[in-house]
């Protein structure tokens, strides 16, 4: 029989004995449940001595010996019950806390009940009475004294000055970070004061920090109190209150951060980890938009999904959207892989996704693609955007956003797709720039080529915060390089709205199209670039003008100084949605265009940009016919 011993003990089987488990919490508890004794015989012992004045009669010694294991017994017993063991004490709060109470009055109620039992007590009263608070507060400041004298400890481990804070809203967010933040040193933020609006807070005081005004006493109280920073704790703020707030903090040179916003919040809880920078998003304060779901739902789940342009700032965020609405299948089309497979990586949920790497250029790959996926909704995303680039490679635009959009019309019209979305723009609407002419271009051709089975739409928005070679990432790459920030026109204005609110916005078009329509996002109002840049500038920390300089460098070649929001042959009329507007322009002229993509394809071929720029510019007022419905092939007919 083979009696070999394991050469590591600990491999040894444990056949006998307590579990692991068990022995580790009795390790970890019987340590503090020795000092609950100790507390308990202390406070018992020291009321008899006092009221004895030190003189104890032989029968009370009797009586606290013969005692003194009931009262153990009692006390542990209630503190086992009420879980006051096992716990991290570092960490307890308000919960733990209400723990310990309920424990000393159990306690407290066990000796009393314990006397009446044996018909006598064996001490004084006023000695159990004395006895049982201090064994409860004994129990409490053993449990709290992590708490209760962490404060001089974690000031003398901080290393170097804590920032001085004013905390902007004394309502249930800045409570709870102030008290989060006074437990956490090492973040160096001690708040000093707290400002609030409502008149009725003025004076008060929450966790010793007293309210010391409202938004207009900022300036005047962060001087007075040397401040280095404003926390803004309203987290259902209008985007009007955080840019009057830090408009005052501009004012004052000092810092603004904030706490996350109602949406971002999870579970209603905030702490001091939550604190964040301002965000351009912040100051925009566009309302959250208010999908209809059930009209979206109908539209994707269930159906076959391809996205064109997938790996960009609009597709990859249509694909992560598209993907929570349960499709049968989501293709994603785009020619640069990395792009492609970063947009994949993203997806959290949904159906299994299928890359795609192809060019809506190559007319018989997109064929071949359509022919394969039988997409039943397509999302038509790739373009070229970026104007002043367009503007110096024309046929670029027209390769991508007006024969790569006939390819893909053709392709979706051939295979019978049901939903046909072109993304588009602002610059489209009475368009100066060659990006713009093309889109617009491009939406002639989507609305003028698809068969009657399919209902096709274009939506137009202005520009998304964050996107790739916008501005706002091109201020922050101007800011980091030490400036100057380039405005082109101190009148210059931009629409804004944040990618995920676009998306959304644009599948609400698409579930709200009826065919033939041009539907418009509201994008609030216009945003002034010289604006724009100093909040920017500020964001990163720094004061405009003496930090970082702003520059104005001249409009470029196809800029206007504020979009249209409507074409004056458009009329603009409200929809199901209150954020989105609907045109529906006559049906195109399908030989007008025909004809224009013919040609636009025989000046890429010679290389004639300038012929190029007219043909796409006198293509914008294409004569709109009433036609019956043919199916007319792509650009390569």
């Amino acid at each position: 029989m083979d009696r070999s011993i394991p050469s590591n003990p600990s491999d040894a089987p444990r056949s006998v004995g307590l579990p692991d488990r068990v022995v580790q919490r009795l390790r970890r508890d019987i340590p503090l449940a020795f000092l609950d004794a100790v507390v308990v015989v202390t406070a018992y012992t020291l009321p008899l001595v006092v009221r004895m004045e030190g003189e104890i009669p032989p029968r009370y010694w009797q009586g606290l010996k013969a005692s003194l294991p009931l009262f153990l017994l009692l006390h542990l017993s209630a503190n086992f019950v009420f879980g006051l063991y096992g716990q991290m004490w570092r960490y307890a709060s308000i919960e733990e806390a209400r723990r310990v109470v309920l424990a000393g009055v159990t306690g407290l109620a066990f000796v009393i009940v314990g006397g009446l039992a044996l018909g006598r007590y064996p001490l004084p009263r006023s000695v159990i009475g004395a006895g049982a608070v201090l064994s409860f507060v004994g129990f409490g400041a053993l449990r709290f004294q992590n708490r209760l004298f962490a404060f001089h400890r974690r000031a003398a481990k901080a290393d170097g000055t804590p920032e001085r804070v004013i905390i902007f809203g004394a309502g249930d967010a800045g409570a709870m970070v102030l008290r989060d933040l006074s437990q956490h040193a090492g973040l160096r933020l001690r708040v000093v004061g707290m400002v609030d609006d409502d008149p009725r807070k003025r004076g008060r005081a929450i966790a010793d920090v007293r309210v010391m005004g409202n938004r207009r006493d900022i300036p005047r109280l962060v001087e007075r109190l040397s401040a280095t920073q404003v926390l803004f704790a309203v987290p259902s703020a209008t985007g009007d209150l955080v840019g009057e707030v830090a408009a005052l903090c501009e004012e004052a040179d000092v810092r603004m951060r904030v706490l996350p916003t109602v949406r971002e919040i999870i579970g209603g809880v905030v702490t001091a980890r939550d604190i964040r920078d301002l965000s351009i998003e912040d100051l925009l304060g566009r309302r959250q938009v208010e999908m209809d779901l059930d009209a979206v739902r109908d539209l994707i789940a269930g159906r076959r999904v391809l996205i064109t342009g997938a790996g960009g700032s609009i597709g990859s965020e249509i694909a992560r959207q598209v993907a929570a609405f349960d499709p049968a299948a989501l293709d994603l089309l785009d020619n640069d892989e990395t792009h492609l497979h970063d947009a994949d990586a993203t997806i959290q949920s949904g159906p299994q996704t299928t890359q795609i790497l192809a060019d809506v250029r190559n007319r018989d790959r997109v064929m071949e693609v359509f022919a394969e996926r039988r997409p039943e909704v397509v999302f038509h995303a790739a373009a070229h955007k970026h104007v002043p680039v367009l503007e110096a490679h024309p046929r670029e635009a027209v390769y991508t956003n007006v024969l790569g959009t006939a390819n893909v019309v053709e392709a979706a019209a051939a295979t019978g797709s049901e939903r046909f979305v072109l993304i588009s723009t602002d610059k489209a609407i009475r368009p100066v720039s060659v990006m713009g002419a093309s889109k617009r271009l491009a939406e002639e051709i989507v609305r003028g080529f698809m068969p009657p089975g399919t209902v096709a739409c274009a939506v137009r928005f202005g520009n998304v915060l964050g996107s790739r070679g916008s501005v706002i990432p091109t201020f922050l790459r101007q800011i980091q390089a030490g400036g100057p920030v380039t405005v082109t026109h101190p009148d210059m204005k931009r629409y804004f709205m944040s990618i995920p609110e676009a998306v959304q916005l644009v599948l609400q078009a698409a579930a709200l199209s009826e065919g033939g329509d041009v539907l418009t996002l509201d994008m609030g109002e216009p945003v002034n670039i010289m604006d724009l840049a100093r909040k920017v500038i500020r964001l990163s920390g720094r004061v405009p003008g003496r930090d970082i300089e702003i520059v104005v460098s001249g409009v470029r070649p196809g800029e206007k100084l504020e979009e249209d929001v409507r074409d004056e042959g458009e009329e603009l009329r409200p929809s199901a949605h209150p954020s989105i507007f609907l045109t529906r322009p006559s049906r195109p002229d399908r030989a007008g265009i025909r004809r224009t993509l013919h040609r636009l394809e025989w000046l890429c071929a010679t290389r004639s940009d300038a012929e190029i720029v007219e043909v796409l510019r006198g293509s914008t007022a294409i004569v709109t016919i009433p036609e019956a419905d043919v199916l007319v092939a792509g650009s390569g007919t």
